[in-house]
């Protein structure tokens, strides 16, 4: 997703609270830099302030449905009357919060329209003995219930929604941390053989020289 702020401190504060819900977050300070954002990533929803110092963030929103690209968007404002509100949804946005607002209300939210935005996927993905339950976030192991922290969880159920075809190492990174993680290090590497010895035996995240991982209960090369 990507955050429109261009309170600093405000903006670092969201972004740490969505980061540690699980959500890879790209962050801009001005509409310039969110319109090549934009233009450059297919986003699940962006979340702008609607006042910025280069102008209505509701312009570039009006630019997006112009091109025809349905990003859902909140709209963050300290415009607080009923008929701003009304004005805020009818000038295109998806949602609406008022500052200041809650945290884990903006979370709640925010997860809702990358939901929106998101292919429709099966609610239940299961590979093996492993249930992946994507509505309730949920992973369970020959029906036992296992404990795994969001990121693993969204890896997992990035792998799982490619079936058992292999999910290359950039892909991994870019769909489940924000643009500050470089895929050369070794932070998926290491999740990975966390998130192997959650699985426990027979493995099913295996290793796919050359190019990622693949979620699999046929086996394959580690």
């Amino acid at each position: 997703m990507l955050l429109v702020e261009d309170d600093e401190n405000l903006r670092f504060g969201v972004a740490a609270a969505l980061r540690a819900a699980g959500l890879a977050v790209d962050e801009a300070s001005d509409l310039p830099q969110a319109d090549e954002a934009l233009f450059v990533t297919a986003y699940d929803c962006a979340v702008f302030d609607r006042t910025l110092p280069a102008g209505d963030a509701a312009r570039l929103r009006d630019k997006l449905r112009g091109e025809g690209r349905t990003v859902p968007v909140l709209f963050l404002t300290a415009r607080d009357t009923v008929e701003d509100r009304v004005e805020g949804f009818a000038s295109g946005g998806d949602d609406y919060l008022v500052k200041p607002f809650a945290v884990p209300e903006l979370v709640a939210r925010v997860r809702s329209l990358c939901r929106r935005a998101a292919v429709v996927r099966p609610p239940v993905h299961r590979v093996g003995d492993v249930e992946i339950d994507t509505a309730r976030r949920q992973v369970r192991r020959g029906g036992v219930l296992l404990t795994l922290t969001s990121r693993e969880f969204a890896v997992l159920e990035v792998l799982a929604a490619r079936g058992d075809q292999a999910v290359s190492r950039a892909e991994l990174i870019e769909s489940c941390w924000d643009e500050m993680a470089e895929p050369q290090s070794n932070v998926l590497d290491v999740l990975v053989s966390q998130l192997r010895r959650k699985l426990g035996d027979p493995p099913l995240i295996h290793t796919v020289r050359g190019v990622g991982y693949r979620l699999a209960a046929d086996g394959g090369s580690r």
